[in-house]
């Protein structure tokens, strides 16, 4: 039998704990240690795990703890630090989203996991979820046409960050899953938005993602709503999908609508649109938590030496949207064109999710 995978998590404040709960419970794993700054933050954890070592020095934490992999659940502007230090150790690496706060870092970070043949993974949690992987499986069989586009709301009351906005801080979840669903990268990015609270970090965004062939996403969020939403309408050419992460167990619903435009007319008085409304339908999901199985996975691709289903170079490319995003927001709203000369994000294919989760497959 093979030794459990030890692994530390860098972080207890709001996720970290989640994380600590997911690998403390997977069998291969050994959860070892936990890594945070605050004395307080240690002892709660270590009253809940006290099998777990608690330390707040980083430097002890990966000289003396002996972990195979590290998870970085810190503030985003520590990621990078934290996560070179652990690559340059020799530790396989997971850092929560987003990967870094600029390309350059995630570029640097890819190198240094590279040249040492360890596993570099973002948590880019959504994209390990049922719903998530049905509604990718679904417009991957053709069921929804050809997609038109993509809406998103991601709103709140709070949590208010310090130090990045609410792009930053929501939009990845979506962008995430737009870039999965579509299989591409977009080709411009605009944003807007206003600081109404905090001066200079915005609390509110739009943003704005086209493709090709017309197709184009947008991505609402905000921590000033007084309601919580979680939504995303896919709109094809044959069927469209609502899903909502916020209900129980009807999380997705595919609606059997259209409009069609006559291909022929001879005068204005001949031209009618063509509305059809059929029936809708809710399909069964597999439920299970997303972070389990991101947590596995991590273990997985550490194991076999595989690449991640959201690799270094997946996170690199969502913070390459989101520093477009930045740079249209200052220049309001104008669109800011992105470079092709990265590499294409992993699972920009959208067929191949349950075969690198091992999955069973999903059908419409």
């Amino acid at each position: 039998m093979k030794e459990p995978i030890a692994v530390g998590v860098v972080g207890c404040g709001y996720w970290g704990p989640n994380l600590v709960r997911n690998f403390s419970a997977l069998p291969n794993c050994r959860m070892r240690a936990m890594c945070d700054t605050s004395e307080a933050r240690l002892k709660h954890m270590k009253s809940v795990y006290p099998e777990v070592e608690g330390i707040t020095d980083f430097e002890r934490f990966l000289r003396d703890m002996d972990v195979d992999a590290v998870v970085v659940a810190t503030p985003v502007k520590y990621h990078y630090l934290l996560a070179k230090a652990s690559l340059l150790a020799g530790k396989h690496t997971l850092i929560e989203k987003p990967m870094a706060a600029s390309a350059a870092e995630c570029e640097e970070l890819i190198e240094i996991a590279t040249r040492n043949g360890l596993v570099l993974m973002v948590g880019h949690t959504f994209l390990y979820s049922a719903p998530v992987q049905k509604i990718a499986d679904i417009v991957g069989a053709g069921d929804i046409g050809e997609i038109r586009y993509i809406n998103s709301r991601r709103l709140n009351l709070g949590l208010f960050q310090k130090d990045i906005n609410v792009a930053w801080d929501l939009a990845p979840h979506d962008i995430s899953i737009i870039l999965h669903i579509l299989g591409e990268s977009p080709l411009t990015v605009n944003c807007q938005g206003n600081a109404h609270v905090t001066p200079g970090i915005e609390d509110i965004t739009n943003i704005s993602l086209s493709f090709r062939h017309k197709r184009f996403a947008t991505i609402q969020s905000s921590w000033l709503e007084p309601r919580k939403v979680r939504d995303m309408t896919i709109v094809g050419t044959r069927r469209m999908i609502v899903y909502d992460d916020l209900q129980t167990n009807e999380k997705i619903r595919i609606y059997d609508v259209r409009v069609e435009r006559p291909p022929h007319y001879d005068t204005f008085a001949d031209f009618h649109y063509s509305y059809h409304y059929g029936d809708s339908y809710i399909p069964h999901i597999r439920q299970e938590e997303p972070l389990k199985a991101e947590c596995q996975h991590f273990l997985d691709c550490i194991e076999t030496g595989t690449t991640p289903l959201t690799s270094g170079h997946d996170g690199l490319e969502l913070v390459r949207i989101l520093e477009a995003a930045s740079a249209s927001l200052k220049d309001r709203g104008a669109p800011v064109v992105l470079s092709r000369q990265h590499e294409t994000p992993s699972y920009l294919g959208r067929n191949n999710v349950a075969k690198v989760l091992g999955a069973e497959p999903v059908c419409a």
